[in-house]
């Protein structure tokens, strides 16, 4: 099996981790009304707590420094709380008030941000529960940079909560994605919203709002689009009723 295979069974507790992470917050959030008609789908609370602080949590265990936040649904209520609630992480933000930019856009008009070394990206709605090591820490020790541009953090889709798609990805048993082969068809993993990037993926970009997945193919094609697999659970909390299944999980254990 490869590195990125076998890693997560021999954590280091010495791997360097990225210093900067950017956390992608900037949705509107339609599949979680009417949760979000005064509240931007970060600050949907979940056991207690806003999504986006539950990623801030797993950000600090793991060791980041900053974290670039790009926003635009109700940007003031949303900067506000994280001016009052993070005090202990550098915060910058990228702001889309103008015009929403998708995850691939929202990268180019943070990349000043994000800097030049290999970062952690993080969706601020999905909820994941570290396994036996930290996954953002196993994701850095499976990093390598001369052999990759994106490494992805993937589930099982059959432990993939509250998850209602097909599941996205194939991995081979070196560690390479591919793309679920046909559509309607199952695949056996999940993009959990968690991954490292090298800033080198971000290139000759579309003008105006565009998909991360065109950087996906991009490394795909180049042989340079990895995945490992998460050991601990993952919670997909995309609607109001995931709220409910998720903190029933949670406690129960």
């Amino acid at each position: 099996m490869s590195k990125a295979m076998t890693l997560s069974l021999r954590p280091n507790p010495d791997v360097a981790v990225p210093e900067t992470a950017m956390v992608m917050a900037a949705g509107l959030g339609k599949r979680m009304r009417p949760l979000t008609a005064t509240r931007p789908k970060p600050l949907v609370c979940v056991a207690g707590k806003p999504l986006i602080d539950h990623v801030f949590d797993r950000l600090r265990a793991a060791g980041v420094k900053r974290a670039v936040v790009n926003v635009h649904y109700l940007a003031d209520v949303l900067e506000a709380h994280l001016r009052a609630r993070v005090k202990d992480m550098e915060v910058l933000v990228s702001d889309e008030r103008a015009q929403l930019m998708e995850t691939g856009g929202g990268l180019v008009q943070a990349r000043e941000l994000i800097g030049d070394k290999p970062f952690v990206c993080v969706n601020s709605d999905n909820l994941w529960v570290d396994g036996p090591v930290d996954a953002i820490r196993l994701l850095a020790e499976a990093w390598d940079d001369a052999r990759m541009d994106a490494l992805l953090l993937l589930v099982p889709l059959a432990r993939a909560a509250s998850h209602s798609g097909h599941g996205d990805f194939h991995l081979d048993p070196t560690g390479r994605i591919t793309r679920r082969r046909q559509p309607g068809r199952l695949a056996p993993f999940v993009f959990t919203g968690v991954q490292i990037l090298s800033p080198r993926l971000i290139a000759d970009w579309p003008e105006g709002p565009f998909s991360t997945n065109l950087f996906w193919e991009r490394a795909l094609e180049a042989g340079r689009l990895w995945g490992l697999v998460h050991e601990g659970l993952w919670f997909d909390v995309g609607t109001p009723g995931a709220i409910k299944e998720t903190e029933a999980a949670l406690a129960d254990g």
